[in-house]
């Protein structure tokens, strides 16, 4: 090869190299750019003006309850969780529940459970009927055959009573008259919601009633620990303290049995990412649609409290830790999320781009004689606590 050529090949691949270089460089400053922009998604502001309005002769507002790590907001429309900013890996804050930003946009929604306190019998009841004492009650299908969180107006849809404690402490109240959707007992019902200085949202709820009746209190918060907005939740990685679960049928309805989630998709026991066996061949998947479940606790206590687990998110470094004096959790994967509704973000409710999380009773539990109960009886209380717990991962 001639001298000439020679350096003309040499030259040549120095070019090829640092277009190389560039190039990947070019993608690598790409790919943190929208790792940044997921990340450090800025918190939608939400106006008190749009949540003014009087439903069913009530005022509804917006009240927000803060500490310097937590700042929640809430709407006594449906005891509605609206927001949730807590700090990231980066001590930004970043609002990780999904929700709306005005009460017209709540009412409109094709999804009626974004952020609601649920009741009066939270999850399903198969075809809607259950029997008391020897007396049969129906409540008003809304779930295929079954009944859902209370009915075609669960406490979603009702104007709770609020009142703001201190700037930590919020209190919902609301009384559910005598066979309201179908369900036996004046009940009345409180729910507290409070920040707490160890990062905590805390959820206590208690409940009385002048007839027998059942309750089953939980929050429908949808979450995504990236921050609203920021897409999937497949990534998000899960540990779970519970070796059981209860499968169901097509309809949802658990079959009665209580099955060890060893050797499934089920298995959360170790550190599992949502998405890693969503797609699994798997009938309860199928059934579900994906991860649409509740899971029994184990009885490992802490302040009497069973340590549900804990969700990381991918991007964002955010842990949730949840706790319970409830025998199960509900886990939902977002698999019926359309993109039909616009959160207050901007962004659409896409496929999976949040999670559910109910503490609970088991679903269907007055038609399930192996499952605890939720009979409330005259003259006692119903009292449970739950507890959301955020901190950051390195």
């Amino acid at each position: 090869m001639k001298k000439n050529q020679l350096v003309s090949v040499l030259l040549l691949g120095v070019f090829f190299q640092f277009s190389c270089q560039k190039k990947q460089s070019d993608n690598s400053n790409n790919s943190n750019k929208s790792l940044t922009e997921n990340v450090n998604l800025k918190p939608a502001t939400l106006d008190s003006i749009d949540f003014k309005k009087e439903i069913d002769g009530k005022e509804v507002n917006l009240y927000w309850i803060k500490n310097k790590n937590i700042q929640a907001a809430f709407t006594n429309y449906g005891g509605r969780l609206v927001s949730l900013l807590v700090k990231n890996k980066n001590n930004e804050f970043i609002d990780v529940v999904v929700g709306f930003k005005s009460i017209k946009d709540y009412q409109n929604s094709t999804e009626k459970y974004f952020g609601a306190t649920i009741g009066r019998v939270g999850n399903r009841i198969a075809k809607g009927k259950f029997s008391l004492n020897g007396k049969n009650y129906s409540i008003p299908v809304n779930n295929g055959e079954n009944a859902l969180h209370g009915g075609t107006k669960g406490y979603e849809d009702v104007v709770w009573n609020a009142e703001k404690i201190n700037d930590q402490t919020l209190v919902f109240t609301y009384v559910s008259p005598d066979m309201e959707m179908g369900f036996p007992g004046n009940l009345k019902v409180k729910v507290t919601y409070s920040v707490t200085t160890d990062n905590e949202v805390k959820m206590e709820y208690e409940a009385t009633t002048d007839k027998t009746t059942i309750v089953n209190l939980t929050n429908h918060a949808f979450f995504n620990l990236n921050g609203e907005g920021s897409g999937t939740i497949l990534n998000h990685l899960v540990q779970f303290n519970a070796k059981e679960y209860t499968p169901v049928d097509k309809g949802l309805i658990p079959t009665g049995k209580i099955e060890a989630v060893a050797g499934t998709p089920f298995d959360f026991v170790t550190p599992h990412t949502i998405g890693e066996r969503i797609k699994t061949k798997n009938v309860q998947l199928e059934n579900g649609g994906g991860y649409d479940h509740n899971f029994v606790l184990n009885n490992k206590k802490r302040n009497g409290m069973a340590h549900v687990g804990s969700i990381t998110g991918d991007l964002s470094g955010v842990v949730m830790n949840v706790y319970t004096e409830e025998p199960g959790f509900q886990f939902y994967s977002g698999n019926f999320m359309q993109g039909k509704n616009t959160f207050k973000s901007g962004a659409k409710d896409d496929y999976r781009t949040a999670f559910a999380l109910e503490t609970q009773h088991f679903p269907d539990a007055p038609n399930q004689p192996n499952f605890p109960s939720i009979t409330l009886e005259p003259k006692t209380v119903y009292h449970t606590v739950s507890v959301y717990k955020f901190s950051e991962k390195p």
